[in-house]
């Protein structure tokens, strides 16, 4: 079987989507698959071009095994809705033209959240000829007006309408929450044809591990109970609650807090931090993939954080089972389909999102209890191993594949796993 997946983030790049891609084309290619990645040059999320990359027209590379094609976009910070929207759209025709390029594939996916991404991954699947695969990791462009990036307009009634119709396009919709099945089924969109492959974790690159005293003494966190946010720093996730809590707790000079990551909202957030004194919190910037697992080991516990929004009551931030996977309680300031996994799981305590006060009263319960600390992440740990094993889950996908695939002509050959119905004990 021969794969094409059409995104706008690959490693080197170490978001979400980034991750999730690569950790399943590799497995993909493990089990016998060809894949082709055509994507960005990698700038995410500071908008800079990467060390050793430059904005080419096009440029191949092979990365364990993935055949990854990079194509010329409008390069932007990740801010500012214009900007980012020509970012977006110059990807979708520099996607459309290099898949063109490219022998005939046996499916074409794209990924969103947005969906310009989308779009050339349709285009790309009709000129070929191959099922269009349409992977849903956000709902955009509502994501948009959450952060209060976009108000309701006419454009944003056009974009609705674009969004559904690659929803109806679709051979198999993958998404990444039982939430946006839920949405899109109540939208009159098919059941048939939307699957659930959430996100998880590489359980061997994620795993416990004694926190290093040098990263400790380089940061100037040595024997503190660390809060840690490991993620990007944007507007979706009112980070404002974290720079309130650490002033209720300038009292607490055992307690320091450690943002890991860059995007929108940095800059913004360490003017405040400044101005306001806040010596506990700390500012590290983007860090290499293996860097953040090193500051999951130096955490104590694991902020995960988004506005209080009612559309991110859908999503499932996927530092969740990163923070698991290394055994790290939760503080959870996420409604929804997220609370309900960390309360199955046991694994943190969650507040009402953008409750600085709670989160402040959660992180001093956790920092004076080793043991319930301890507890905690041994029971999110033991319940990612069973449900959310990036192993598990990217063979589900590319069963899912080969369903859609049914009845169509394979054009290369294949040994890859058999269809499955489902995900035992996936608890979700």
């Amino acid at each position: 079987m021969h794969i094409l997946f059409l995104t706008d983030n690959f490693p080197p790049e170490t978001n979400a989507p980034a991750s999730r891609t690569y950790e399943h084309a590799k497995r993909w290619v493990d089990a016998g698959a060809r894949v082709t990645v055509v994507t960005c040059f990698p700038n995410f999320p500071a908008g800079k071009v990467f060390g050793g990359y430059k904005n080419r027209l096009y440029q191949r590379e092979q990365i364990d095994g993935i055949d990854v094609v990079r194509v010329w976009t409008y390069i932007t910070a990740n801010e500012g809705f214009l900007k980012r929207t020509l970012d977006y759209v110059s990807f979708m025709f520099s996607g459309i033209i290099a898949s063109l390029l490219l022998p005939r594939p046996d499916i074409v996916i794209a990924t969103s959240p947005q969906f310009f991404c989308a779009v050339a991954g349709y285009c790309v699947s009709r000129l070929k000829r191959r099922p269009f695969i349409f992977e849903l990791r956000d709902l955009w462009p509502d994501s948009i007006v959450a952060v209060g990036a976009m108000r309701e307009s006419f454009s944003l009634k056009m974009l609705r309408r674009l969004e559904y119709f690659l929803y109806r396009k679709a051979a198999r919709i993958v998404s990444v929450t039982h939430s946006f099945k839920e949405m899109l089924t109540g939208n009159g969109i098919s059941a048939e044809k939307i699957v659930v492959v959430p996100n998880g974790v590489d359980m061997d690159a994620y795993q416990p591990g004694q926190r290093s005293s040098a990263l400790a003494a380089r940061i100037g966190v040595e024997g503190k109970f660390v809060a840690a946010y490991v993620g990007t720093i944007g507007m979706a996730h009112g980070l404002q609650a974290l720079l309130d809590a650490a002033e209720r707790l300038r009292h607490r000079s055992d307690i320091a807090f450690v943002l890991v990551g860059t995007g929108a909202q940095k800059d913004e957030l360490e003017r405040l931090t400044k101005d306001r004194g806040l010596d506990n919190v700390v500012f590290v910037g983007s860090v290499s993939k293996a860097e953040v697992r090193e500051f999951w080991r130096l955490a104590d516990v694991a902020l995960v954080l988004l506005k209080d929004a009612p559309l991110f009551q859908h999503v499932i931030p996927s530092k969740m089972f990163e923070a698991m996977g290394t055994a790290k309680p939760i503080i959870l300031g996420v409604r929804g389909e997220s609370q309900g996994i960390l309360e199955r799981s046991g694994a943190g305590i969650a507040i009402t999102p953008e409750d600085d006060k709670a989160l402040a009263e959660a992180i001093v319960a956790l920092a004076d209890d080793e043991e319930m600390r301890r507890k905690m992440g041994e029971s999110g740990r033991q319940f990612v191993i069973a449900n959310y094993n990036r192993n598990h889950l990217a063979k589900e996908m590319l069963s899912h594949l080969m369903v859609a695939c049914d009845g169509e002509e394979l054009i290369g050959s294949t040994n890859l796993p058999s269809p499955v119905s489902g995900r035992g004990g996936e608890g979700v």
